[in-house]
């Protein structure tokens, strides 16, 4: 699995090939997409003959495109823009208009295609990314079909990418990979999730299966339970009308934060080959106990924010107040659930999951609590047992990506009072790595062949298959307390009490970084 690392280096340069983007004047094009591509030929990793389409639905000349795509890239590139780079690689940017579901689109694209592979010199490799609402993807893939653009032949392949939400529940999940294996293999699917592309998710492994102090004690008998944060400070920006139909279970649970758990829980695989990964990863999920309908409303926390102060005093507006949303919208913004997995790893040691918008701040966190060291060496002077606190390791995903421990030390003097250190280690600050979206690595691996990081068909169809019960039920009854949480604040009381009925609480996140520990 290789890795973009500015400081060290990757394996080698991509195979030459050809990127088309469907969506190409979309925000996540022109924030993430490009700027990574940026990075990837800036390190040397992108092909030395290399081309991208670009579709939209804009009437755009090529050059007026360009104009566009430079400006919002040097808007939302940050630090380590490299001018002469950036202007090199606009050159090989191609534009093309039309509509989605128009046949004839896809004709211009395959004239497009062979003129710029046999002008350019360019392998006829393709890899087709669906940055579009969930809607087209089958309406692409199946006219990507129909123009015999996904058809491999000798050593040439041909790709697509999938932007999440892959599928709305496991009807419609199901539905979608039938489509998709009407007109290509499942080789030629990645499913992608930015989070597994960011570094502290990959070293998540590295972590685990490579420091003999760390694995060990990975399981039931030294760690009490996980907590998974996926906090946002923002509000539903301009999503509303997408996020009004879909919500925060289905917008960050099945993809992001089930991957996180995934990845957290896996047995070591046999190798690092793509589909050994995926199958540790896919049978965690299978292991998750299923939550009964008649347990949902116990397991799992929804809550939608109303009016409130973001820190620094800023005052939002309520969800219900957010532009293309409904006045009375039951959709929850926040969602939390207490996963069990019932394997001899983990039996018995609660997963706890939460996401939410307009929360105090944007952050993203896997903390692994450890279980109490036995107090009797203790007992004169500390009399309590949580006057002993547990240790606790914090995965920092973002931001200020890293790794947190705590552990218990004797303060200094003639008492026997015990303090808690923090021990802290930032991927920036070590390896003094450049800024990354998320995408690099994701980019790459789909130009090399690298499915490691990309959702294989049986584990999207399992994370929903987990989350039907609860959509069910939350469907067939609609929260009557909406708005149940301020803007600025960390969730409904809801989530603290599902945590409370286990004698557990919420860690609060971002201490590390807050306090410059």
């Amino acid at each position: 699995m290789p890795v973009t690392d500015p400081g060290n280096g990757a394996s080698e340069t991509a195979p030459s090939n050809v990127m088309v983007i469907f969506g190409g004047t979309g925000d996540l094009t022109r924030r993430k997409l490009f700027p990574a591509l940026h990075h990837l030929w800036k390190e040397k990793l992108s092909p030395e003959r290399f081309a991208v389409v670009s579709i939209g639905r804009d009437k755009l000349t090529e050059a007026a495109y360009r104009d566009m795509l430079d400006t919002a890239v040097r808007k939302h590139y940050g630090e380590g823009f490299d001018e002469s780079v950036w202007i090199e690689m606009l050159r090989t940017v191609y534009y093309l208009p039309g509509e989605l579901a128009d046949q004839e689109l896809y004709t211009r694209l395959d004239d497009l295609l062979q003129r710029i592979t046999s002008e350019s010199q360019i392998a006829p490799n393709y890899f087709f990314y669906l940055a579009t609402p969930p809607g087209f993807f089958a309406e692409i893939a199946m006219r990507l079909g129909q123009a015999g653009l996904l058809n491999e032949s000798g050593d040439y392949w041909r790709r697509v990418v999938v932007e999440k939400p892959f599928g709305r529940d496991l009807r419609s999940a199901l539905e979608l990979n039938r489509q998709l294996h009407q007109v290509m293999g499942e080789h030629q699917i990645y499913r992608i999730d930015h989070y597994l592309g960011k570094e502290t998710v990959q070293n998540i492994l590295a972590f685990r299966f490579a420091n003999s102090t760390v694995e060990p004690i990975w399981n039931r008998r030294y760690i009490d339970h996980v907590q998974i944060t996926v906090a946002e400070s923002l509000g539903v920006e301009k999503r509303g009308g997408y996020y009004d139909q879909a919500g925060a279970l289905r917008d960050m649970i099945p993809n992001h934060l089930l991957a996180l758990l995934a990845v957290v829980a896996m047995e070591p695989s046999n190798s690092f080959d793509p589909d050994a990964i995926r199958d540790e990863q896919t049978k965690v999920l299978r292991a998750i106990q299923p939550i009964a309908h008649d347990e949902v409303l116990s397991a799992t926390v929804r809550g939608q924010y109303g009016a409130g102060t973001l820190p620094g005093g800023v005052p939002v507006p309520s969800y219900r107040n957010e532009p293309k949303v409904a006045p009375d919208s039951k959709t929850e913004t926040y969602a939390a659930m207490r996963l069990m997995i019932d394997t001899w790893r983990w039996a018995g040691v609660p997963f706890y999951l939460r996401t939410g918008k307009r929360l105090p701040g944007r952050f993203t966190e896997v903390v692994i609590q450890y279980q109490h060291a036995p107090n009797f060496m203790f007992r004169d002077s500390l009399v309590k047992r949580e006057n002993v606190p547990a240790n606790s390791l914090v995965l920092r995903i973002q931001p200020n990506e890293g790794i947190g421990l705590n552990f218990n030390a004797k303060v200094p003097g003639p008492t026997g009072h015990l303090g808690t250190v923090d021990m802290d280690f930032s991927y920036a600050g070590h390896f003094s790595a450049a800024p990354t979206t998320g995408y690099e690595t994701l980019l790459y691996d789909c130009m090399t062949g690298d499915a490691t990081l990309f959702k294989r068909a049986d584990n999207i169809e399992e994370a929903w298959a987990l989350m039907d019960p609860v959509l069910d039920v939350w469907s067939a009854l609609p929260a009557r307390d909406f708005p149940n949480y301020a803007a600025g604040s960390w969730g409904p009381a809801a989530a603290d009490q599902l945590l409370a009925r286990d004698s557990r609480s919420w860690r609060p996140c971002g201490i590390c970084h807050e306090s410059g520990a």
